[in-house]
């Protein structure tokens, strides 16, 4: 028997009110740990007032949620299968003929959906917001902001002057990328010989020029010289640099091309950008199993009990597809396997985890 438009529609209503439920559930949760959090770090701050931190945690809540949208998926699919299940509704659908693949369709067409909206709407708008939590956060936390600006660690970009080539080196972006801190930067002629190495506090971005505070520059030749102000010359803007230093993850879906088209022009390896941008790529087939798993430690469970081994089940699945996924991150944004291997094989893995179960169970 085929499942008809009225029960696939009534279906996909109940998974996705399951998962956004938990969703939400998650967001408040977030929401407060984090409110609190930069209570702690900025109540002796000037400036500092409960409703500030909590506009600036409220735009930042969404791209941290971004992380849990997979558990959401597969714990609310867990709910929506047990509650259907409890309510003796898939009872009822498996009496009318309807096969347990044919039922499941809607769960995985909700799985389907959210990852391709999460990928084209979603991300923009959390990269957006979070975008607007810095320039909220401008001047409260000083130089403190790390934890909201997220870089990747130490970061090298390589740019272009009109004295030449440089290599510069930061550990903190302020400022929408117009302000770096604890700089070094390595100069070269424009033959290509090394001139100079530059250490400084900051570097602020000016008209075509780094302007270095607290300058000491060494040569080869001479001893050290210090400088209150350096100079040195640049092409690169301040979203150019913004993009180059931060982390992949705050970068949108749709500019993650280009910039990593701009990391290879830079002669710098891609491989966490082209990472972020093939997971952001593969999120709807990762949640798509995360539906299958959800059914394969559900549905068994509800015909004949055992609910905490479910929930057990549910745990320790998704943890196991958690811990692969970090690990292929790990290594595709190390260059040791190909992003597009490291971004595809969790959900590739998770998909042939649930319908091998679900066949097993439903089929011998």
């Amino acid at each position: 028997m085929i499942l008809g438009r009225t029960l696939s529609v009534y279906f996909s209503g109940r998974f996705i009110k399951a998962i956004l439920g938990l969703f939400l559930f998650a967001a408040v949760l977030l929401f407060l740990f984090d409110v609190l959090e930069l209570v702690r770090r900025g109540s002796d701050r000037e400036g500092f007032t409960v409703m500030r931190v909590a506009y600036i945690s409220l735009l930042r809540v969404p791209l941290l949620l971004e992380q849990v949208i997979p558990f959401t998926v597969l714990f609310g699919a867990i709910a929506a299968f047990v509650t259907l299940s409890r309510a003796l509704e898939l009872v009822v659908t498996r009496a009318a003929g309807i096969s347990v693949w044919q039922f499941s369709t809607p769960a995985v067409l909700v799985g389907l959906f959210l990852g391709i909206f999460s990928i084209t709407v979603y991300n923009p708008a959390a990269v957006y917001l979070q975008q607007k939590s810095e320039e909220a956060a401008a001047g409260l936390f000083g130089a403190d902001q790390t934890f909201l600006l997220q870089s990747s660690g130490e970061v090298w970009v390589r740019q272009d002057g009109l004295d030449g080539e440089s290599v510069l080196r930061a550990s903190q972006l302020l400022d929408n990328g117009t302000r770096l801190l604890r700089v070094t930067v390595f100069t070269f002629d424009e033959d290509g010989t090394f001139r100079e190495r530059i250490e400084a506090e900051q570097a602020r971005l000016g008209n075509e020029t780094w302007y270095l505070d607290n300058a000491i520059v060494y040569t080869t030749e001479n001893d050290p010289q210090s400088y209150s102000v350096y100079q040195i010359s640049t092409f690169l803007t301040a979203t150019e640099v913004r993009e180059s230093i931060g982390s992949p993850e705050s970068i949108s879906f749709w500019n993650l091309p280009r910039f990593i088209d701009l990391a290879r022009n830079a002669g710098l390896p891609a491989y966490r950008y082209n990472l972020q941008y093939q997971s952001l790529l593969a999120r709807p087939l990762l949640l798509i199993a995360m539906i299958l798993i959800a059914a394969a430690v559900s549905l068994k469970v509800s015909r004949f009990g055992g609910l905490g081994r479910m929930i057990l089940g549910g745990i320790l699945s998704g943890f196991v597809l958690y811990v692969l996924t970090e690990l292929a991150k790990d290594f595709g944004g190390a260059g040791i396997v190909p992003p597009l291997v490291a971004a595809w094989a969790p959900g590739i893995f998770g998909v042939l985890m649930g319908l091998t179960i679900l066949l097993h169970q439903e089929d011998g």
